[in-house]
């Protein structure tokens, strides 16, 4: 009994690891454009969310900027949002509540929030980290971009 318990939980996570989640995505050129990287207007600050951990992959979660939910994220996507230079609150679904990254965003400069899964008690948690200009081109670079709301 030990050892069929053991086999199904083998194929039970091996068949979590490799499914994948898949949520709306936008068009190649809106991708694209985004992958450009231009400075947004006056006022206004670019933010990017990308998802690009290997962990997870058949999780999707919810993601909000100041809690006006903006779309479900998937392995491998990102999203883009312009919004008004100042405080915001980023969060993300996670295993039994909302975990929140609070930014301080500057007119006309681009930020770049990685969200990653982990390991919870029931199913995969998410949490959020800034990550430098650098590392979040680097990354996005390789992701193709979810539709937003």
């Amino acid at each position: 009994m030990k050892q069929l318990f053991a086999r199904a939980s083998i194929i039970g996570v091996a068949l979590l690891l490799s499914a994948c989640a898949t949520v709306p995505m936008a068009s190649v050129e809106e991708s694209n454009t985004a992958k450009q990287f231009r400075s947004p207007e006056k006022g206004n600050s670019g933010l990017y969310i990308y998802r690009d951990s290997f962990i997870g992959k058949a999780l999707k979660k919810n993601l909000y900027i100041d809690d006006k939910f903006i779309g479900e994220s998937a392995p491998d996507v990102f999203f883009y949002k312009t919004i008004k230079a100042g405080e915001h609150k980023i969060s993300t679904e996670s295993e039994f509540s909302n975990n929140d990254l609070n930014i301080k965003t500057e007119s006309g400069k681009n930020y770049f929030i990685r969200q990653y899964i982990k390991f919870g008690v029931f199913v995969g948690g998410a949490n959020l980290e800034q990550v430098s200009e650098e590392e979040g081109k680097k990354a996005i670079s390789k992701l193709n971009m979810a539709v937003s709301h």
